[in-house]
């Protein structure tokens, strides 16, 4: 899949998830560094499906898209103090789900996937491959956007 093909699938399910969610939102809140949590799970996404190009994965492309594209669908700002927000990233995928469930019809590997990706803050690993990807992934981009400009 060459880069170009990745993006047009990657936007096409943003518009599919902006019509029959609340994925726009996402753009108001801040992930890391000055990232949006929008532009990060846009990047998690991207790269996710590089990755499993890359190292020849046997991934259903879709529910990766898609799971990688909510994996931080918890809509609040976490920067803010606010008791709620305590231990935010070893909460957040459980408010992720909770939220995509809400506005989604989600397959389990999507679930897995939004659930999982926070191991091992989150002690239990994910079980497909996909859940694999997005949690590596993710960790590899929160790095680079939290360095950028740092170095």
């Amino acid at each position: 899949m060459n880069q170009a093909k990745g993006k047009r699938i990657i936007a096409e399910m943003v518009r599919e998830l902006n019509r029959e969610g609340r994925m726009k939102n996402s753009r108001n809140f801040i992930q890391h560094g000055s990232t949006s949590v929008y532009k990060h799970s846009v990047r998690v996404a991207y790269y996710s499906l590089l990755a499993a190009e890359f190292f020849h994965l046997d991934a259903h492309r879709k529910e990766l898209v898609r799971g990688a594209l909510l994996h931080d669908y918890f809509l609040y700002d976490w920067h803010e103090k606010n008791k709620s927000h305590n231990l935010h990233g070893f909460r957040h995928p459980f408010t992720a789900l909770r939220n995509a469930n809400a506005d989604y019809k989600l397959t389990e590997r999507e679930q897995n996937i939004i659930l999982r990706h926070m191991f091992p803050l989150v002690p239990i690993p994910p079980v497909c491959v996909e859940g694999w990807i997005v949690c590596m992934v993710d960790k590899g981009c929160s790095l680079y956007e939290t360095m950028q400009g740092k170095m």
